[in-house]
């Protein structure tokens, strides 16, 4: 059953219309992911479901008795207010209750104190009891436990952008709702809290309508995909791969359609230009059949963005960072800190908000001063900076203006001279969107034109903090692209699983004490050794993942001491041991024909694509021999250290 209709709905920004005559029912349960690119008016079309603004056009029908909490991109907070008085706003006897209750304890902790504030708390007191309120106020501290707030008590002005953030986002998912409209609930969140959540919600059972960039997430939370594509809202059932399999389906069959339409086209064009006469109502049709074929030229999707800018030529030396500390009101967020980035590193950065993520890009790029060790860059290093908070992005400015800073006009990768205005073109800022001023843009635009700028002043080392926030899932695959290729080195601090795994070899943990961890392999591979290594670790911190022993120690029944077993291969091991340096270089000479085949197919679509898949194959293939072999050479020096100390 139904719990929302939407029907024609239509809604316009300025002179802008972004969608048009779209509907769209959510029943019970359902858990959908809206997708689409930045500007197409997504946050929109969520405000206008649930109620936050108005349609131009249209209706919105809902199900009597049926709750909607909404949780905006920005969402609204009384600065004075506590995290958790923020937690329980809302108009439900419940929350009403939660928050004179804890208004009244927050003036006792205040130090007021009398008769009057005592018979207020045992009156509150009873009627929490009554109302079994008290698991409620467990549940929220509990989440927001698990976001990361543990300051209860703390003033919501006091808190950072991505901290009230996520009280918000605690306030959504603890007040009770039949539906949940949530705007990129995944922004401002580490990697950990995002696993946290994405299982909280797919054990909910309430509905769901979301927007989010996280294509692991929408693959495992959403059950049905809406894209806002051109106007108009485009379903799809299933998860998000099933996604991007139906709409390379609906793709081919539109392309289909219009080719026939163009044949067509041009027959009727051909005996019109024969000089057709419009005297018989045969003859008047065929031109009118002519006319409508001209008129009905199909929707088509946004053009993709076309990231093919030149960066700068980077010598040897890139990055040397030598025992460097900091530390923010006496807390060291990173120390001692040692690292050499050589070109063509691909190096994600992870771990829990403010263990000095950020902190470690801005240090590189100069924005901080470490308060102990050094920093240093190489001669031809060229830093771009894509910083979390679009700082230098002054909102007073046109579009046009603030690229043209940057460069009037900028030679491409492929060798081609263009303009600014051209540029913005590619980046999908047509000529009318391109005067606009850029604090009217949406968060999403403001980010990709943010984006365009550093990429412009053609960069050779790439320091990216949170890219994937607010950017559609669109840019993130061309941007994925664009770094496959980038020949400089790339750092990036990233919660998106999906991002990171596409883009990065070697993983920087931080650890929460000012310590980072290194890792070779993608975000997965590292969880997956993290997982592996966590039912023998502590009940505390995770074990730092190690590679595997291929023997363990064993108990010796005569004395009860642990006895080293002794190492050896197994007749397989042995025989891979002998052969991966060959199979290895096979490997990579299949990687490098099919390379060769990629630059020869031209504008082959099919091939290119069939091509591409193979690649990925072959790369992945190529990584994993390499781990093997590591294993197995680590192997045959401790098989080999062993013999020798037992001679």
């Amino acid at each position: 059953m139904n719990l929302l209709t939407a029907e024609r709905l239509s809604k316009s920004f300025g002179m802008k219309r972004l969608f048009e005559d779209v509907s769209l029912s959510i029943g019970e349960g359902e858990k959908i992911g809206l997708i689409g690119v930045n500007g197409t008016g997504k946050s929109t079309l969520l405000k206008t479901i649930a109620g936050a603004e108005p349609p131009d056009e249209g209706t919105i029908a809902v199900r009597n008795g049926i709750t909607i909490e909404y949780l905006p991109q920005n969402p609204p907070f009384d600065d004075e207010a506590t995290v958790l008085g923020q937690l329980f706003a809302g108009a439900s006897p419940l929350m009403l209750l939660l928050r004179e209750y804890e208004s009244a304890m927050d003036r006792l902790e205040k130090g007021e104190s009398g008769p009057e504030l005592q018979k207020l708390l045992l009156g509150l007191t009873a009627r929490m009891d009554a109302a079994d309120a008290w698991h409620v106020e467990h549940e929220a501290k509990r989440i927001l436990g698990k976001l990361g707030i543990d300051d209860f008590a703390a003033r919501m002005g006091t808190l950072s952008g991505g901290r009230r953030k996520r009280v918000a986002l605690a306030g959504a998912l603890i007040r009770p709702a039949d539906l949940l409209i949530l705007d990129e609930p995944t922004n401002h969140i580490d990697t950990a809290t995002v696993d946290w959540l994405e299982q909280h919600l797919s054990r909910s059972k309430s509905a769901m309508l979301l927007i989010t960039h996280d294509r692991y997430f929408l693959d495992r939370v959403c059950s049905r995909i809406v894209e806002l594509e051109g106007g108009k809202l485009y379903g799809y059932e299933g998860s998000y791969n099933v996604f991007l399999e139906q709409k390379a389906e609906r793709m081919a069959r539109l392309q289909a359609s219009e080719q026939k339409r163009q044949n067509l086209l041009r027959r009727e064009l051909a005996w019109i230009r024969r000089g057709a006469k419009a005297r018989s109502t045969k003859q008047k049709a065929r031109i009118e059949r002519f006319e409508q074929l001209r008129q009905d030229a199909p929707e088509t999707a946004a053009p993709p963005i076309d990231i093919a800018l030149p960066s700068a030529r980077l010598g040897k030396k890139v990055v040397e960072l030598d025992r460097v500390s900091k530390a923010y009101d006496g807390r060291e967020v990173i120390r001692s800190f040692g690292h050499i980035v050589r070109p063509g590193d691909r190096i994600g950065i992870v771990g829990p908000n403010g263990a000095g993520k950020s902190t470690l890009l801005k240090l590189i790029a100069g924005k901080l001063q470490p308060d102990s060790g050094t920093i240093d860059i190489g001669p031809t290093v060229r830093i771009g900076m894509f910083s979390q908070e679009n700082e230098e992005l002054d909102e007073t400015k046109r579009v046009i203006e603030y690229i043209r800073e940057a460069a009037e006009q900028v030679r491409t990768s492929d060798g081609e001279t263009i303009g600014a205005s051209q540029m913005l073109e590619r980046f999908l800022f047509p000529p009318s969107a391109q005067w606009t001023k850029i604090a009217d843009l949406s968060g999403g635009e403001k980010r990709r034109l943010f984006l365009l700028r550093i990429l412009m002043e053609a960069p050779n080392v790439l320091l990216l903090d949170e890219p994937t926030n607010d950017l559609d899932i669109q840019t993130l695959s061309v941007l994925e692209d664009y770094l496959e290729r980038f020949p400089g080195a790339v750092l990036i601090v990233s919660h998106d699983r999906y991002f990171l795994d596409r883009t990065i070899q070697t993983l920087l943990v931080a650890e929460g004490d000012g310590t980072f961890s290194r890792h070779a392999g993608t975000f997965s591979e590292y969880r997956e050794r993290l997982e592996e290594l966590q039912p023998s670790a502590p009940s505390g911190k995770p074990a730092t993942p190690a590679p595997a022993s291929p023997a363990a120690a064993a108990g010796d029944p005569g004395d009860g001491r642990p006895k080293e077993k002794a190492l050896k291969f197994s007749f397989k091991e042995q025989k891979e041991f002998e052969q991966i340096d060959d199979t290895i270089a096979e490997a990579e000479r299949a990687l490098r024909g099919v390379s060769d085949e990629i630059a020869e197919a031209g504008g082959d679509y099919e091939k290119l694509l069939r091509l591409t898949e193979r690649h990925r194959g072959l790369e992945a293939e190529l990584e994993r021999l390499l781990e093997r072999w590591t294993y197995l050479n680590d192997l045959a020096e401790r098989i080999e250290k062993q013999k020798n100390g037992s001679h």
